[in-house]
């Protein structure tokens, strides 16, 4: 649940396990099969939600969202395409664009990356971040047919080699000539229009085309196609669905020189890329029930984003959307994450170059305020369940029972002993005394702020 979602409390995870391991992964593949938001209610409690004027204000309700959701894979995987497919604030006509491509991403992102590569080829917010709007006919913009060839498809290189040239470069961005969006409506009177795209003849080169060794008058769509049949392809979207829910690998600028880790996993999504005609959903359900997921436990250093949302649906805070959750939402901005806003077209690194000495800080002293908060009714339940074992308990049993319910924990001999220690400092641990929920949040507290707790 910390990959395919947000994670989830012991009552959840104890459901979804009598429920079955491959019956929870194919409700999680199945999203339509769970409801859907209730948008409209949410827009009657943040009406800020509701314009998607701003930048903070789309944070807020993306977090809302991954916090409530009923389709947890639904909101991963947009976050997912959102680090891959990157678009950022910081250069966007208007903000309500980002929304409709999470949108897209929720919906076409789950199916075929043919379908999505097109789809994001016309978005609007897409089309304006990398100036194919001022691509034209005789003066092509290489920004978007770079890009898409860079980091959204093929990637520099495999194996040594180079996947694509300059000259592809060129003329893919001849290919998407005329592929723009229409005029900004102003706002006033009736608030503003949805961007749409628009395809200008008038703008296209028509000429004949070279684009990775085929010949033709190509266009944006046969661009797509001839990208998505090659197995640099496979490779890509492989490494990218390995590095985000299996284990973190090398940072993708040293994906041409620097083979995959488990280049027999790799193997086995890019068969099934294949197999399935480039879907999404198949190679989840290969990569989630196979062996090389089942055994890379605590192999990723959880994103800002994972650690915010995850921590808050363990507490079980904002599950209505009251105030105070813009001030929250924050701590993903603070610990490195500023979603839809990254630093450059590449996104963000992962793994270890998530922590530093300030980020650092920032993550333990968010999780260990939100945890050791006993009114928070997640925390309440925790204590309760420690009380549920008996009147007094062993400090393994206490450490044990918060490692439980954290998410099933493992620590380091060191760390443990430590904890253990901390447990039996003061005497008896007595459920029904004033003083054990004090305990809990403390021993809460303390496991949070440990290296091992930065891994899903």
């Amino acid at each position: 649940m910390r990959r395919a979602g947000f994670g989830a409390p012991l009552e959840e995870l104890q459901a979804r396990a009598a429920k079955g391991y491959d019956a929870t992964v194919e409700e999680l593949l199945d999203p339509e099969s769970q409801p859907p938001m209730e948008r409209d209610v949410m827009m009657r409690y943040k009406v800020d939600w509701l314009s998607q004027a701003g930048l903070e204000g789309q944070q807020e309700e993306w977090t809302f969202r991954m916090i409530n959701s009923k389709r947890p894979l639904q909101e991963k995987i947009a976050l997912f395409w959102h680090c891959v497919l990157v678009t950022g604030h910081a250069k966007c006509e208007y903000p309500k664009q980002q929304s409709q491509e999470l949108d897209m991403f929720r919906t076409v992102g789950m199916g075929s990356f043919h379908e999505l590569l097109k789809g994001l080829s016309k978005d609007p917010a897409m089309v304006f971040y990398l100036d194919n709007c001022m691509s034209h006919k005789g003066a092509i913009n290489e920004n978007w047919g770079r890009e898409l060839l860079e980091l959204f498809s093929l990637g520099v290189g495999m194996d040594g080699e180079f996947n694509y040239s300059e000259d592809d470069v060129k003329e893919a961005s001849r290919a998407f000539t005329g592929w723009t969006v229409t005029n900004s409506i102003p706002r006033y009177p009736y608030g503003k229009y949805d961007a749409k795209f628009m395809f200008d003849p008038r703008d296209h080169d028509n000429d004949e085309k070279t684009f990775l060794g085929e010949t033709g008058n190509f266009n944006g769509e046969d661009i797509v196609d001839i990208i998505v049949k090659q197995p640099a392809t496979a490779r890509f979207v492989a490494r990218h669905l390995y590095n985000f829910f299996v284990a973190d690998d090398v940072q993708v600028p040293a994906w041409k020189d620097t083979p995959p880790q488990d280049i027999e996993a790799i193997k086995t999504l890019e068969d099934e890329y294949f197999r399935s005609n480039y879907n999404i959903t198949s190679m989840l359900r290969v990569l989630f029930k196979s062996d090389f997921f089942k055994n890379s436990t605590f192999a990723k250093v959880k994103s800002p984003a994972e650690t915010v949302v995850g921590t808050l649906k363990l507490v079980g805070d904002f599950k209505f959307p009251r105030p105070g959750l813009d001030l929250m939402t924050m701590n993903i901005r603070f610990m490195g994450q500023d979603l839809l806003n990254p630093p450059t077209v590449e996104g963000w690194h992962t793994g270890r170059e998530w922590i530093d000495s300030g980020t650092l800080v920032e993550r333990i002293n968010f999780t260990a305020d939100q945890v050791g908060n006993t009114n928070h009714s997640g925390v309440k339940n925790i204590i309760d369940r420690l009380s549920s074992i008996g009147p007094v308990l062993t400090a393994e049993q206490l450490v044990d029972g918060c490692l439980e319910n954290l998410g099933a924990y493992e620590l380091t001999g060191e760390t443990r002993k430590q904890l253990l220690e901390l447990a039996g400092s003061e005497g008896e641990i007595r459920t029904d005394s004033e003083g054990f929920p004090l305990q809990v949040a403390t021993m809460l507290q303390s496991i949070v702020a440990t290296t091992e707790y930065l891994f899903a």
